[in-house]
């Protein structure tokens, strides 16, 4: 069960490859325009994936829809979820349902410094950010992460747009972010925005809370890609449901359940929104979180686990809270 978002056709009318294992796609609605959108929205993706449909959520790329097209970027995961393996095997033409434009990410315009950040593909949503700062004049910085230069989208378009505000770090070339330095530049009344895997989340929030920074004013937006464990598959006692699921893996907890009629509500598809959160029984010690919504305490104590994008390393045992006598009082 998802949040709100109506539903519009599209077209894909281009795809190419703005960086090694990612993909640009162009999609155009198959009635109507693509509409405008504030920087850092994203889209939800309806998708065929083997023998389901599965949906995934991808930010939308730049200030605005450009000659008539939504753009979204794609990495190619492996082993992949089904997501971008299902995206890569679009070819121009192809038509989709995504839902209309949705902004769970907004600027907030008016600070007096900004600091932007991204790992990978994390610069998908921050790219528009920096473009429209740069428009009302604000100058940020943007920091962008990446384990090769091959693995950098959009590098010549931040250059024109930031010159030396872009700052790379390489991780082959020997670059490494130091969160703690990028904070103490940043003017005490400055935000930050920032998007990238779990892991350079959780150190960033870490480093925040060290220089004594408000926490409302470090945004940031994730994608469930990377973990403390290697993804393999896992087995799940859904306590609630007298079932056991295998969760292989190439397939989120989430989807999972799906197929097997357990049915979670979930909307952000990101790790961001918690709505998916599943109660943990046994097995704290498997657990692979990959979100931003649960706390590192929370974390830690390995009671709640995000299915849209967390993991396991073995068997666990969850509680959904569903209750089949509550659920007749409620039909």
């Amino acid at each position: 069960m998802q949040a709100d978002g109506r539903e519009i056709r599209v077209r894909v009318r281009a795809i190419s490859e703005p960086a090694e294992d990612v993909r640009l796609f162009e999609l155009v609605p198959e009635t109507g325009a693509a509409t405008p959108y504030p920087a850092g929205s994203n889209l939800t993706v309806t998708l065929a994936a083997e023998d389901r449909t599965i949906q995934r959520c991808y930010s939308l790329i730049g200030e605005a829809p450009a000659d008539g097209a939504w753009r979204i970027a794609v990495k190619r995961m492996n082993p992949s979820r089904g997501g971008s393996a299902a995206m890569w095997a679009l070819a121009p033409g192809a038509v989709l349902a995504v839902t209309e434009p949705q902004s769970h990410f907004e600027l907030a315009v008016g600070r007096p410094d900004y600091l932007l950040i991204a790992g990978g593909i994390g610069i998908t949503p921050i790219l528009g950010m920096a473009e429209r700062l740069e428009r009302l004049g604000h100058h940020p910085r943007l920091v962008y992460a990446a384990r090769t230069r091959r693995q950098m989208a959009f590098l010549d378009r931040l250059r024109m747009l930031l010159g030396d505000r872009l700052i790379l770090i390489v991780d082959d070339e020997g670059g490494r972010l130091d969160f703690a330095a990028e904070i103490a530049r940043l003017d005490p009344a400055g935000e930050t925005y920032m998007c990238g895997p779990a892991g350079m989340m959780d150190a960033m929030r870490a480093a925040w809370t060290a220089a004594g920074r408000a926490p409302t004013s470090l945004r940031f937006e994730t994608f469930g890609s990377s973990g403390s464990r290697p993804v393999v598959p896992f087995t799940v006692e859904v306590r609630d449901h007298g079932q056991t699921v295998e969760v292989p893996a190439d397939q989120s907890l989430l989807d999972a359940l799906g197929d097997a009629g357990i049915e979670l509500a979930y909307d952000c598809l990101r790790g961001e929104c918690g709505l998916c959160a599943v109660e943990v029984t046994d097995g704290a010690a498997a657990l692979d979180h990959r979100d931003v919504f649960l706390s590192a305490e929370q974390k830690q104590a390995g009671q709640r686990l995000c299915a849209c994008v967390s993991r396991a390393a073995g068997r666990i045992t969850i509680d959904t809270g569903y209750r089949p006598a509550l659920s007749r009082a409620s039909q």
